[in-house]
This record gives C-alpha cells, structure tokens and sequence, in this order.
C-alpha cells in the first residue's frame, strides 16, 4: 500500500451538508406553502425526522426553502430530498431540482437524522411562518451579502435591498443579532485582531422576518506570526501515523500553521472529518482547537490520494461550492486546500472543472479567503493533467490563489532538489503561459508540497536537500512552502517507509524547524 493512500481514509459519517451559498435565496413569500415536521424514530441520542412540503396556494410553485434552528446541543446529520446547509444552529433546505414545483394542494417531503433530543424551532419555508398564515408582507430574503472591509477589530459589509415594505435589515453572527440598521451596509466593531468571522443578514418588518442570506466569512486584520497565511504550513494528521500534540512540535520549532488532513465525502455532497468524526467534534476539532490556543491557526485540506472525495460526488460546481462553504463556516477560515491527486479527480476532465468552478464561487462569496490547489507533477513540471487543470483555471477565471505541487513519487532519482526545481520551473513557465504572468508573479502563486525523508518511491530527501529546496523557495518569494508529514518528522533510520516517521536519521521535528524558518 502506499503510504500517501492513508492520507485520504474513506469517510463514513455524514455531516452538516454542503449546499452553494449563492443559491440559498428564498423565492418570494407571495409562493406561500406550510412545511409540517414530524419525527419517524427516536433513539437515545437522536432522531430521524422529515418536512412535508404542502403548496397551499391556487398556483403553482417552483421552488421551495425552508430554515429553522436545532436547540444548542444538536447537530444536523445526513439528509435526503432537499440540499440542506448550515450556520451555526440555523439550517437551510432547498428542494432538489425533481421536488421543487408543486401544484396547487401538492405536497413534497424531505428527511434527516440529528444527534441530539430537540425539535426545530424558528421554522420558515420561503420566508413566512412554516404553519402559513404570514401573507404576502414579509419580506424576501436579502442577497449579494459581501465583506467591503476589514480592520483589525472591524467587518464591514454591504447586501442587495429588498423590495417591498422592509422595516430594516438584521445582521447574524450565528444566531446573535450583531447589527440593526435601516439601509444595506453595517459594522461589526468590537471584534478581536486576527479573528474569524461569519455572518448572515435577513430583512423585517411588521409581519415577520425573512430567511437568513446566504452567510460570509471574514477575518479581522493584526494577525502576527506564522509567517502569513500559507507561507509555511506542514501537513499534520490527527488519528494516523501516531499523531505528535500540536503544542510540542510548536514550541520545539517555531511553526505556527499546520495544514490538516483530510476532508472527504461522508456521503455524497457532505464534508467529513477522516471518515466518522463530525466536522466540529473528534480528534481533528481538538488539534485545530490546541493549534489556536497555542497561537497558531490552520489550513483544512480537501481531497488526498484516496477515499471518497468531494469532487465526484457533488453533483455541481454550486454543490461542491457549498460543501467546501461547510468548512470555512465550521472553523471561520482563512485559506483551504483542495489536495487532486487521484485519477477520479485528478484525471476527469468533468471533475476538474466542477472543483475550478467550485472555487471561483467560494473565492467569490469569501473575498478574503485564499484558495490553494494542490496536485502531483513529473520532474519536468505539470503532465497533461496538470497542465489542464492550470489553463482551465485561467480560461474559467477561477482565481486560484496558490498551485502547488507535489514534488516526490514522480521518480525523481537520486537528486531530489535538481527534479523539486526542474517540476517548479515546469510549474512557473505552465502559469506564465496560461496566465501572461511574468516570471515573479508566477513564483508569487506557487507552491511546493514535498516528502520529507523517503518517499513511497524511496527518493531521499534529507534535511539538508529540505534546507536547499527551502531556500531556493525563498530566493523567488513561492507563496506556500510544506511538507506531507509531521506526522512523520521523526528519526527511523534503516530504509522503511511508515506512518510514524521519515525512513532515515535525523532530529525529531528536524522537516518542521527547517519549514517553520520560511518567508
């Protein structure tokens, strides 16, 4: 087996779902319709239950949304017939495109599992009451929800105006009321520097409130340390490879970011943790949480060698835009990583594209956010495959910030900083091409993603090769420079390949110190 196949374990528990933030609008609540919840089996710690759907109108709908708040506690699990995302306790479901219009008196249902023992409450379906009777008055859902600046202790943001009578405009942070104004635009002040951030906006008036926008994140500026967003940021993975406590290997070398593995499908379109930890919960929640108490942050990565990814089973890129939005919601994130490696992404054109237009979506909901693709590459820089995946991105104007490559397992022989440069210049002139980019705005968008010790391939490369790829890196200002594994930056001198540790001598946490001295 390969080593690098772990990195990917095939994920097994569904989480919060992922559904495309730019599509969670609420048609007009002139489209009224009641959405009845009833439970269909109960356990100890949670539920199954379902929404049923009814037009009460004399015409005909074509679409439906309904939201409502699970209790603090409970936390939405699989679901079915409808695209269902989260924001905190709030959830959203949308009808899928087979359910989505309904006749006169017809009806339609939607089901789902919670861990936890309360109902819903504050339910909503396309903006009035979920019991009916809220009239044409409220009003529909605001969109174009975007950051327009931030400080180091304030967000500011703008959305579109909603017609008809609108009283004012409320701004969320989770289920906390942030700002009250009468126009499109606020500031949340009062916020901590380097700080993330995640916000909705509804309209009020007499009758009611509507559904919440689809959210944004933000992070306020200040941030020290760490060497700036991507600059260096190991991969660590909690659960495998007999994972070091991120405190330790902080202290010992400095580092400040860690880049964490992986999120895979739990089931469809839904992100998941390592294949059964809930997105918020489990080993990869807690070493996010100590990376962030020991002043560190980190970088999620998306996708690896294995398992059951994203990519495929997000049926668009508006879908696949929504998982990823999952994520940066769950932790208010600064900078994803979507790791292409194998054939059932890598090498599908169908895919590649839906993941490109994925991103382009994220980067437009998310301003702020920096979005990092990660793919293998020959020593003489992208094959086909990635050289594709770079123009389609220009064509699609996709507005990836970071590619970075994987500079190992490409037999690279016996001199590993010739080929990590030789497959980095192959990268630069494929950018330059696609791009029109000069040589130092190339470099400024590259990265490079090694192995430290032996590879799967037994290539070597030694602390000192890692010091000279490091600072060849340097010397052209590359914006990420990593390595797959801390996990593995440990001495075991004798030739094997192992979770635990490189396959050579060295110091312990040896890779991490000579990374954590980049930019």
């Amino acid at each position: 087996m390969k080593l690098r196949s772990p990195r990917a374990a095939t994920f097994a528990v569904a989480l919060a779902a992922a559904l495309v933030a730019a599509t969670v609008v609420a048609p007009p609540p002139a489209s009224a319709a009641t959405a009845a919840f009833a439970r269909t089996s109960s356990w100890s710690t949670g539920y199954e239950a379902k929404f049923t759907v009814t037009n009460d109108t004399t015409t005909t709908i074509t679409s439906w949304n309904v939201q409502f708040d699970l209790p603090a506690g409970s936390t939405l699990g699989t679901y079915w017939d409808a695209l269902l995302s989260t924001s905190g306790q709030h959830v959203t479901a949308v009808n899928r495109s087979w359910n989505g219009t309904l006749a006169p008196g017809a009806s339609t249902s939607f089901g789902f599992i919670v861990t936890g023992t309360g109902d819903p409450t504050n339910c909503t379906v396309n903006g009035g009451p979920c019991s009916g009777g809220s009239g044409p008055g409220t009003p529909g859902t605001p969109g174009g929800l975007r950051v327009t600046a931030t400080t180091a202790s304030s967000v500011s943001l703008a959305w579109n105006a909603v017609g008809g009578t609108v009283t004012g405009y409320r701004v969320y942070e989770g289920s906390t009321v942030r700002a009250t104004v009468t126009g499109t635009s606020a500031t949340v002040s009062g916020l901590a520097a380097c700080s993330a951030h995640s916000y909705t906006v509804a309209a009020y008036n007499s009758a009611g409130e509507s559904a919440r926008s689809a959210p944004v994140s933000a992070t306020t500026s200040g941030c020290t340390g760490g060497g700036g967003v991507m600059a260096a940021a190991p991969y660590l993975y909690p659960g495998w490879g007999d994972p070091p406590a991120p405190a330790t290997v902080m202290g010992a070398t400095g580092i400040r970011w860690f880049t964490i593995a992986f999120i895979l499908s739990g089931g469809g379109c839904t992100p998941a943790w390592d294949g059964s930890g809930p997105l918020t919960g489990g080993a990869h929640a807690a070493t996010i949480a100590a990376i962030r108490a020991a002043g560190g942050d980190v970088i999620p990565s998306i996708g690896g060698w294995s398992g059951n990814k994203l990519g495929p089973n997000c049926s668009s890129p508006e879908a696949l835009a929504g998982a990823y939005q999952q994520v940066i919601n769950a932790y208010g994130l600064r900078a994803i990583d979507v790791d292409i490696e194998n054939s059932d992404e890598f090498e599908n054109e169908v895919v590649q594209d839906r993941i490109l237009g994925a991103l382009k979506i994220v980067k437009q909901n998310n301003p702020g956010l920096k979005t990092i693709i990660t793919f293998g590459t020959t020593t003489s820089g992208p094959s086909y495959w990635g050289t594709r995946l770079v123009n389609r991105a220009a064509a699609l104007g996709a507005n990836i910030d970071v590619f970075t490559i994987m500079p190992f397992d490409f037999g690279g022989g016996a001199n590993m900083y010739q080929s990590t440069v030789n497959a980095a210049e192959g990268l630069k002139n494929t950018l330059k091409s696609a791009f029109g980019w000069s040589d130092a705005t190339a470099y400024a968008h590259m990265g490079i993603s090694g192995m430290n010790g032996l590879s799967d391939q037994q290539e070597l490369t030694s602390p000192a090769t890692w010091t000279q790829i490091r600072d060849w890196a340097e010397a052209r200002s590359l914006a990420r420079f990593t390595f797959w594994s801390v996990n593995r930056d440990r001495p075991c001198p004798g030739g094997g390949v192992v979770a635990n540790c490189s396959g050579i001598a060295q110091n312990t946490w040896e890779f991490t110190a000579i990374t954590a001295q980049y930019g």
